[in-house]
């Protein structure tokens, strides 16, 4: 595959605009902390949610969809599409008392909510554990895919996609803090949109697929197209439909869809200006997450399965690549180099585009819990603005360099998205419970962390040696979720609570609603905080389920359109039409 000059001066052109975009927000980004991390906490909702939707927007969320689309078909799909339920509860509850706190990480919350020194540990460790090893597990995942993209599209050396993509992504990141990421996320945002487009609809007429009529009538293409899994199969509907809807929403912690919100989600909310524009920012991101993005990947996905059906098929297309490379992932830009010359420059810049949004995110994101949970709180307490500043940059060149060597050992993105998902389980109940009951403390959530990695380890790496029989993934996860869950309760109730004076202060601050706070609103002397409003909870499920319900038909109906199943089209469009109605009337009690 060539690109000529055209398909070049695009690339440049998406280039410059992203460094220029960082060097405008470079002007007030180096101020202060707040500036540099939370964008002075003055950020409209629509701007937030185009850099939140952009982040998630990653290099490898295409592979990941199209490996999932070969695998399992369309249906496998609901191994994500289940956390909109996570994102729908983050926006309707938890978004508003995010704001409240004033805080300048999420991680900070700990020392909010918690007492002593398992508070000071616990934030600690976190800044680590996230900060630097977790993040840098999801950045190389992403590097992954930027490297099979450069690998397949521009024939590029491992290092040499990690070299170049990592040090124009740091430039920007470095100028313009958080303000420059989120400017650069919305215009690289409707460049990776348009690009995914685009591609879907060439690639359908290539003379390999022969008109998207011919790609769904197809038997091999048929056989995936369901947006349901088959129900005459049972293992496949507990572990698609069942597991992901009834427990992985609210029990596993994943970056983008944390229970409660949480990471660069939160980071996102607390750089709003209000209240209000934290939860449409929350709201605007998971409509356009989980109902505009997916179809164009789903249909290059099911095209691929006409041109490569085999991972032999892609092993013999691109004989150089290394064979731990070779997994169905690999389909996604391999379809991507069969694009023609003008479309490709704007097709590689759009896959340049996920990329920087998602690495720039994390690298500004790690880099504020390294600075402000860690070297601000125990080494240097009274750093000046400059120094925070200064030490966060310094952080983030050393997150991109530790994320570049892990991509080069990293295989598949499927791997990775299943190892992230056991790290958490069962964590997720308690960033869920933790506004709502006093009792949670600083112990619960040691004891949910160290039990769910532990266990996670477990099954991964000694399990497989131990010769027993195979567990499914699904059945992975309820053994993680069960265990984990029953550890950290049995520890909450045996441990001492968080300090009375701290869940005042936390209660006056945040205000939260329902029974699980009434011992603590009865210690509150300030009568105007202790009085009892009307509670905004179940409202707020109530434009939850509304909410979840109108995405998901504006997801099913896009599908059905597009096979030209139209009864089921027109159904998903009247139940969205609904679900519409009962979330515009119910808003306004939850304002």
């Amino acid at each position: 595959m060539q690109l000529e000059i055209l398909d070049w001066a695009i690339i440049a052109a998406f280039f410059l605009i992203s460094l220029g975009l960082g060097i405008f927000a470079s002007r007030s980004s180096g101020k202060s902390f707040s500036d540099y991390f939370l964008a002075g906490g003055k950020m409209s909702w629509w701007m937030l949610g185009l850099s939140m939707v952009a982040t998630t927007f990653a290099a490898d969320t295409p592979g990941l969809v199209t490996q999932l689309v070969r695998e399992q078909g369309v249906s496998g799909n609901w191994t994500w599409w289940a956390f909109l339920l996570t994102g729908m509860l983050t926006t309707f509850i938890y978004a508003k008392l995010w704001k409240r706190t004033n805080l300048k990480t999420d991680l900070e919350f700990y020392e909010l909510r918690y007492s002593g020194k398992p508070a000071a540990w616990l934030r600690a460790f976190r800044a680590v554990y996230l900060g630097m090893i977790f993040n840098c597990i999801v950045m190389a995942t992403v590097m992954l895919a930027g490297i099979k993209i450069a690998g397949v599209m521009l024939s590029l050396a491992p290092w040499k996609t990690v070299l170049i993509a990592g040090s124009v992504t740091l430039a920007y990141t470095l100028l313009g803090g958080l303000r420059g990421v989120i400017l650069t996320d919305c215009f690289q945002f409707g460049v990776a949109l348009v690009g995914a487009i685009a591609a879907a609809f060439v690639i359908c007429g290539l003379p390999e697929v022969g008109g998207f009529a011919n790609l769904v009538s197809q038997p091999e293409v048929v056989s995936k197209m369901n947006i349901l899994p088959d129900f005459s199969d049972a293992d496949m509907v507990i572990s698609l439909l069942v597991i992901p809807l009834a427990v992985q929403w609210w029990s596993v912690w994943y970056p983008g869809a944390e229970p409660g919100g949480g990471g660069y989600v939160a980071q996102r909310m607390l750089s709003a200006k209000s209240e209000s524009d934290a939860t449409l920012a929350t709201l605007a991101f998971n409509i356009m997450h989980y109902a505009v993005r997916p179809w164009p990947w789903i249909i290059v996905g099911l095209a691929s399965i006409m041109v490569y059906p085999s991972l032999e098929s892609l092993q013999e297309a691109y004989p150089n690549l290394p064979n731990e490379q070779i997994k169905f992932d690999l389909a996604y830009p391999a379809m991507l180099a069969k694009l023609p010359s003008g479309l490709l420059g704007v097709v590689v810049a759009s896959l340049i585009a996920a990329f920087m949004s998602t690495i720039s995110t994390h690298l500004n994101w790690g880099s504020s819990y390294l600075t402000h949970d860690l070297y601000h709180r125990f080494w240097n307490k009274g750093a000046s603005d400059k120094q925070l500043v200064f030490f966060g940059r310094m952080m983030t060149v050393m997150l991109i360099v530790v994320s570049g060597i892990l991509a080069l050992y990293m295989q598949s993105a499927l791997d990775a998205f299943k190892i992230i998902l056991q790290i958490g389980a069962g964590t997720g109940l308690i960033y869920i419970l933790r506004w709502f009951w006093w009792r949670i403390n600083a112990y619960t959530e040691i004891t949910g962390m160290v039990v769910s990695f532990a266990i996670a380890i477990f099954m991964t790496l000694v399990y497989p040696r131990l010769g027993l029989s195979t567990l499914a993934d699904w059945q992975t996860l309820l053994i993680s979720v069960g265990l984990t869950t029953l550890s950290w309760y049995l520890v909450t109730m045996l441990t001492r609570p968080t300090d009375p004076t701290r869940l005042r202060s936390f209660f006056e601050l945040v205000r939260p609603e329902g029974p699980g706070w009434s011992q603590v609103r009865a210690s509150v002397e300030d009568a105007n905080v202790a009085e009892i409003a009307p509670s905004t909870i179940l409202p707020g499920l109530i434009a939850m389920t509304a909410a979840s319900v109108m995405v998901y038909a504006i997801l099913f109906g896009t599908g059905y359109l597009l096979y030209g199943w139209m009864v089921a089209a027109s159904a998903s469009a009247v139940v969205a039409t609904i679900a519409m109605i009962v979330l515009a009337r119910i808003w306004q009690k939850i304002g």
